[in-house]
């Protein structure tokens, strides 16, 4: 029989609320509750075992987890587990408040002409969390993430374009709308992108300097850089920097961060999935690749300690290594010296969706937002563009790093598992980069 070298119980209560309105109707409502219990073990040959139920949860800990789990360690989770299923009144989800928050959104939308259609979107998720581990460590944790997002199609000329923009927070929806006014000018924020994509000419195409503003957020860090750092692909050899830390992997005025005890990004936490505490991880350096993100699993099957960033979506999936708030640095120039260091090139203030290798980090985006700048002067909007590159390249030539920290929510893809996140960077300038146009 196999030697077993750890085990974990995860029990997971969430409630949910999702809302999506258009013009004349509701077009998903949907809210529900459910509860669910896992046992994880990992053998001595390093293979992961999952078992999980949504019912009998006494029956199914008496009888799958009392090899792994002394019996007091269990009676102290199976009393918190108890406590926590009980949900007091205070705890409902704000379900008219969401309704009438939409509502007041879709009041601020103009009524033009020119304006087709749009989308409104409000998610709300509650989850406790209680984890034990055969080490006899018992945590828990509750995680409240609110989201509201909106798109709007216009039309002029038989020309459609659309403007999107989205904020999500770790926190309960009234204190996220306390936190951020900017919910309240979603609406007017996506009818003003689509507008000015009509007006937008024909992006330019060729080797040229590209600036990222901040608010493009950070998704050529996260998507081109970023999985590359989780330590499952790192160390299996499955990515651009397997066996090269300490190595120069970027430019000196790069630092890759990531935090999850950030305060109420979209990808905080305080404990990870497996009850490990969240840690800060600097992985690069002022250019030199420092470390990975690992869970668990892959810090004892490659003699490291996990830094608290084993993550799943919920009990039925398996932790794995997963990023959470992934940032550059700020640096010291302000975003102003770095668009008036342009003689001639692009300003990208929103990236789109894309397409990335993880093992090269090879990448093509679409830029949604972007900007012709000449003699650091805006000069008009651009559409059509695509950004096409590699992103450890990009990250070794980047020479400019503005003081500017932004950051976006989204929900972070893996092993077909969906897990919140946050990704953030300053304005920075890439002296050269592929960009690709369009045919009209």
């Amino acid at each position: 029989m196999k030697k077993n070298l750890y085990a974990d119980i995860y029990f997971e209560k969430a409630r949910f609320f999702r809302l999506v309105l258009e013009p004349d109707r509701v077009d998903e409502i949907a809210s529900g509750e459910e509860e669910g219990l896992s046992l994880r073990t990992i053998e001595e040959d390093f293979k992961n075992n999952l078992q999980y139920t949504t019912k009998h949860f006494e029956e199914f800990l008496k009888e799958q987890a009392k090899t792994f789990f002394k019996k007091e360690h269990l009676s102290s989770f199976e009393h918190l587990r108890k406590g926590l299923a009980q949900a007091s009144p205070e705890e409902e989800l704000p379900i008219d408040r969401a309704f009438s928050f939409l509502e007041e959104l879709k009041k601020k939308i103009p009524k033009d002409p020119e304006i087709r259609h749009y989308r409104l979107l409000l998610s709300i998720l509650n989850k406790k969390i209680l984890i034990l581990n055969s080490d006899g460590e018992l945590r828990q944790t509750e995680r409240k993430y609110f989201r509201a997002a909106i798109l709007v199609v216009v039309e002029k000329d038989g020309r459609l374009e659309r403007g999107y923009e989205v904020l999500g927070y770790s926190l309960p929806m009234e204190e996220a709308l306390v936190r951020d006014p900017r919910f309240f000018e979603l609406s007017e924020r996506a009818v003003r992108l689509a507008k000015l994509m009509l007006s937008a000419r024909k992006a330019p195409a060729g080797r040229m300097p590209v600036i990222l503003s901040g608010e493009a957020g950070g998704t050529m860090i996260h998507e081109a850089v970023g999985h590359g750092l989780e330590a499952d692909h790192a160390e299996e050899g499955l990515s651009i920097y397997s066996g090269r830390l300490g190595e120069k992997v970027a430019s000196p005025l790069i630092t890759v961060i990531d935090d999850p005890t950030l305060s109420n990004l979209y990808g905080s936490y305080n404990i990870d999935d497996e009850g490990t505490p969240a840690e800060r991880v600097i992985l690069i350096e002022k250019g030199i690749l420092k470390n990975f993100l690992y869970d668990r699993f892959t810090a004892l099957k490659f003699h490291k300690k996990s830094n608290g960033h084993g993550r799943r979506e919920t009990f039925r999936e398996l932790p794995i290594p997963r990023m959470a708030n992934t940032f550059i640095a700020p640096g010291r120039n302000s975003p102003e010296e770095v668009l008036k260091s342009i003689e001639k090139g692009l300003l990208v203030k929103k990236m789109g969706g894309g397409e990335v290798n993880p093992l090269t980090g090879d990448f093509v985006f679409e830029v949604r937002e972007g900007y012709y700048i000449e003699k650091g002067e805006i000069l008009y909007p651009v559409k059509g563009a695509t950004l096409v590159g590699n992103g450890p390249k990009v990250l070794e030539i980047i020479d400019m790093v503005a003081d500017d920290l932004h950051f976006d929510p989204g929900t972070c893809g893996k092993d077909g598992q969906g897990v919140p996140v946050s990704d953030g960077q300053p304005t920075l300038r890439i002296p050269e980069i592929t960009v690709s146009g369009v045919l009209e």
